[in-house]
């Protein structure tokens, strides 16, 4: 009884491990990608393709299916917004659609 309680246990942190791999790896590509598109020579959408290429490479393509971009200006200075919706793994990596939203900003010239 104490072992599938240890076991109950550590397959939960595994999976919630699983989870925070996940959302970082969508945050740091969410931030490549806005960075990536306000270079001199980029433009937003460049910067979508390679958000949507860093995700599709480190997690797999249905992760990357729902990329998207939106310029702002905030106190004066323009931003550049990727917003990726991806799947929350539930167990394993299967989990259901739209379950984690994040975004990455870059300052725009």
């Amino acid at each position: 009884m104490v072992g599938a309680l240890v076991s109950l246990v550590f397959m939960a942190v595994v999976q919630l491990a699983l989870v925070l791999h996940v959302r970082n790896t969508l945050i740091d590509a969410a931030a490549t990608g806005a960075r990536y598109g306000t270079l001199a020579d980029r433009t937003p959408a460049d910067g979508v393709a390679r958000t949507a290429a860093v995700i599709g490479n480190s997690l797999g393509e249905e992760y990357a299916g729902d990329v998207s971009y939106s310029e702002q200006t905030v106190d004066g200075a323009r931003l550049l917004e990727i917003t990726v919706r991806a799947p929350l793994p539930v167990i394993g990596f299967i989990g259901p659609g739209d379950g984690i939203e994040v975004k990455g900003h870059a300052a725009r010239r």
